[in-house]
């Protein structure tokens, strides 16, 4: 198995990421994608050689990562490692998936990329709502103190209508300050938030959940 093969293999497996052939002319480029910051951390291509200063003319498998700036800086010129090609050099590296480096070296590599573009308040807010157990409800406000910033409670609204992951996010469990559920729009129309919190063994009366008796304690 190449190396290329090995690093698709090992994404997949621990991480949620969105796998993509998004170039009809490249099909063998594959692009990995955080599902909730829905940005890059990394870019299988298979590439000449030449493209990067190597002599010859063969096809070879290279995967482009996110870095820090100064890393890059250290980095660059070592075997098997290049500044970024097609991407922005101060942040992105390329690495060589010809064997050069042995393969646990280029997981540590994707690993620092993935934690590099997946801590952001989208990303927290999500987590903030997994805590969230069955048969209770957090206020947006408590969603916001568990995610580390009490002023983004809008945000918090904002993630929870763009929920890419329904069945492991429950954002149905996130009601309003007064206790109240959110629009007939959300959680996939009319009745469905309250249709989700009574499975849960929640009682809803007149749109309300009692935050007293169904609200979260956050100590």
């Amino acid at each position: 198995m190449n190396q290329a093969q090995q690093l698709t293999d090992y994404i997949r497996k621990k991480y949620n990421a969105v796998v993509r052939n998004p170039w009809m002319k490249n099909p063998e480029h594959t692009t990995f994608t955080d599902r909730y910051s829905e940005k890059w951390f990394a870019l299988i291509m298979k590439i000449n050689q030449k493209t990067l200063g190597i002599k010859g003319d063969s096809e070879i498998y290279v995967v482009n990562v996110k870095a820090d700036p100064e890393f890059i800086n250290l980095i660059t010129g070592v075997e098997g490692y290049f500044p970024a090609y097609h991407m922005n050099k101060r942040h992105w590296l390329t690495i060589l998936l010809d064997g050069t480096l042995p393969i646990e070296q280029i997981y540590d590599r994707v690993d620092e990329s993935y934690h590099l573009i997946s801590d952001t308040p989208t990303r927290r807010i999500y987590e903030a709502v997994k805590q969230i157990p069955k048969g209770k409800v957090a206020t947006y406000g408590q969603v916001a103190l568990l995610a580390g910033d009490k002023n983004m409670a809008r945000a918090v609204g904002n993630a929870l209508h763009k929920n890419p992951a329904p069945d492991e996010i429950p954002c149905y469990r996130v009601v309003n300050a007064k206790g109240e559920l959110a629009g007939e729009f959300a959680f996939g129309g009319e009745g469905a938030q309250a249709n989700l919190l009574i499975a849960d063994g929640i009682e809803v009366s007149g749109g309300k959940v009692d935050l007293k008796k169904y609200g979260m304690d956050l100590q």
